[in-house]
């Protein structure tokens, strides 16, 4: 590691030394000579172009733990991409897990990936998120929740009887206990175990609510019945005590008219999802279910109706499916019907996003993440791992502290969007290493000559222009750009010679030159002229200019301000073979009239003429 040191008189403090930028070889600090009574703060280690802040290669996800689970463990996967590679941290519930300061009997750490071993529920459900940092800044991970699942037991109270007239709707309440995952599926024992009772248009199992209807009772529904619950992800089930189902003979025979108990709600659905509405009616006889969408012809290409037609399925559910759904439930004693509507939603997506960014010390910068989705996200940011403002970000004039590694995040009730960026502030002595003032300038006579000068500098530097020893100034033809560009109009011969920029800002100084020859200017001498020509002839425009024997001349023609391609257009358009400029049309069309423009361009300056070209026939 090289050290060059940094020299003050006395009167100078040093306070502290901050790291900003190092080399995978070597460090190499900057020797600055103090000429006056100064104080300086902090020196700064000037970062190596190599290096990067952490990119997220790995980020953890949500996680249901089943107690009594064999592996007895959570792993909670993070791997980030930086250079140097980047140390990782974990938060639960936006506090630091002490993972080296205070060793825990069940938290450790496996390169980035946190494993939670023995865990509780009292101690490690929560909300995770994983740190990654190195010397370039801190990013954070997506949000990863952990919850326990659990499936509940139903009580040991018997169920009371159901008894109903024959003929008569029934309805069985499930009374399900508390679960998580929440997604569980309902059946219903018939009898004893494992014989499950079929449904069909007569008899409907709720997957809301798990309860079972019954539209018209006969005498073979007598038996006993248990609901049977079940959690796909904890591989569980559990069921209820039986329920007695006793039909009642019925002498009149009366029938019934469709009466809804299953009525979908007021839905929300999140764009590309699927949803499920049901509707189910009792009655006599048996009620037929009949689906609508309000206001429109047919249902949604991407629907399918179950076989009992209770349940109604939306697949890959867009905006135009938004609106009121109706079911209609139909026998010969009378009809029933509900309507609800379904509104659609969507998680952030990013319409304008960050990207990392390396500018000057003291610039103006403006940080803007916007998100697209309804309801309309929620933009916040993160620098460095901590919160650090809403809306956008604005510096007015940047500094070295500004340097890190920034995120905005996009959050609506449907889902989180992550985005991250570094921001390295720079600073350095004016270099026209990467893009010095040409040796060889060319300006045309009377036109307006301009020279740039950018030099590789931060913060932006001063500007000085001089013509061999002379000092250029401001005048009327003479001007200095704030970017340091140098502008001559109306130049002569007397602007030839060197000229030379020089750049100095508090960190140094550099110049570059270059020589400045005026030609003489290009000039149409020979323009064209409207002209017209009959469909099926050829005409020929004229085009011929005076210009600088030291340049290459190129003319180039456009029709109606369409460039023409001589290589794909040449079986009607042909240059002269004379050195001219002159266009030869052949075989002219009706679509060949228009406006002909010639346009004598050399590397300095052009000059153009346009003529009105007329078909007819």
């Amino acid at each position: 590691m090289h050290l060059l040191c940094l020299f003050c008189p006395s009167t100078c403090c040093v306070s502290s030394v901050q790291v900003l930028v190092v080399s995978l070889l070597s460090v190499h600090l900057l020797c600055l000579s103090c000429l006056h009574t100064c104080c300086v703060s902090r020196v700064y280690i000037l970062v190596d172009a190599t290096g990067y802040g952490p990119i997220f290669e790995e980020e953890p996800v949500d996680m249901v733990y089943i107690e009594d689970s064999p592996d007895g463990r959570i792993s909670m996967n993070c791997r980030a991409r930086a250079n140097p590679p980047a140390s990782y941290r974990w938060r639960r519930d936006n506090w630091e897990i002490k993972l080296k300061e205070q060793p825990d009997e069940h938290y450790s750490l496996v390169g980035g990936n946190l494993v939670i071993t023995n865990p509780t529920q009292k101690k490690h459900a929560g909300t995770y998120v994983c740190v990654a940092k190195n010397i370039y800044g801190t990013v954070i991970s997506k949000e990863a929740r952990v919850k326990f699942g659990f499936l509940g037991e139903f009580p040991d109270e018997e169920r009371d009887p159901v008894y109903v007239k024959e003929g008569q709707g029934a309805i069985l309440m499930c009374a399900a206990p508390k679960a998580w995952p929440e997604e569980v599926t309902y059946r219903w024992i018939f009898n004893e175990f494992p014989v499950f009772l079929n449904t069909d248009r007569r008899r409907f199992v709720s997957q809301k609510t798990g309860n079972l209807y019954i539209s018209k009772v006969e005498a073979q529904d007598a038996g006993n019945y248990s609901c049977f619950v079940s959690s796909p992800v904890l591989g569980k089930s559990v069921f209820s005590k039986f329920i007695p189902l006793i039909p009642l003979p019925s002498e009149d025979g009366e029938k019934y008219p469709a009466d809804i108990r299953i009525k979908f709600p007021d839905t929300t659905a999140m764009l590309a999802s699927n949803i499920t509405l049901e509707c189910f009616a009792l009655g006599n006889p048996i009620p037929h279910i009949v689906w609508r969408k309000v206001d429109a012809t047919d249902l949604p290409a991407n629907h399918e109706i179950s076989e009992s037609g209770a349940v109604l399925h939306l697949y890959n559910i867009q905006y135009e499916d938004v609106g009121g759904y109706e079911c209609e439930a139909i026998n010969t004693k009378g009809k029933d019907w509900h309507k609800a509507w379904l509104y659609v939603e969507s998680a952030p997506e990013w319409a304008e996003t960050i990207n990392n960014t390396q500018i000057d010390i003291g610039s103006e910068h403006t940080m803007r993440c916007v998100a697209s989705g309804k309801p309309f996200p929620f933009i916040r940011w993160y620098k460095d791992g901590y919160m650090y403002g809403k809306g956008e970000l604005k510096f007015s004039s940047l500094t070295f502290d500004d340097s890190g590694m920034y995120q905005c995040i996009a959050e609506n009730y449907w889902g989180i969007k992550y985005a991250n960026a570094e921001l390295r502030v720079i600073a350095c002595a004016p270099t026209f290493e990467f893009n010095p003032i040409k040796k060889e300038l060319l300006g045309a006579k009377d036109g307006r000559v301009l020279i740039e000068c950018k030099p590789r500098a931060a913060p932006r530097p001063r500007f000085i222009w001089t013509k061999g020893k002379e000092l250029l100034f401001n005048n009327s033809r003479i001007s200095i750009g704030l970017d340091g560009s140098l502008e001559i109009l109306n130049a002569t011969k007397f602007d030839e010679g060197q000229y030379t920029c020089f750049a100095e800002n508090d960190r140094g100084k550099s110049n570059s030159s270059g020589y400045l020859t005026i030609t003489e200017a290009t000039s149409l001498t020979v323009a064209p002229e409207d002209s017209e020509v009959k469909v099926g002839d050829e005409i020929i425009l004229q085009c011929a200019a005076s210009y600088d024997p030291m340049l290459d001349i190129t003319f180039i023609w456009s029709v109606d301000f369409r460039v023409i391609d001589f290589d794909s257009e040449w079986q009607h358009y042909e240059r002269s073979n004379d050195g001219s400029g002159d266009l030869r049309i052949k075989n002219a069309q009706i679509w060949h009239e228009g406006r002909y423009i010639c346009t004598a361009q050399t590397v300095v300056d052009n000059d153009s003429a346009y003529a009105d070209l007329k078909v007819v026939g």
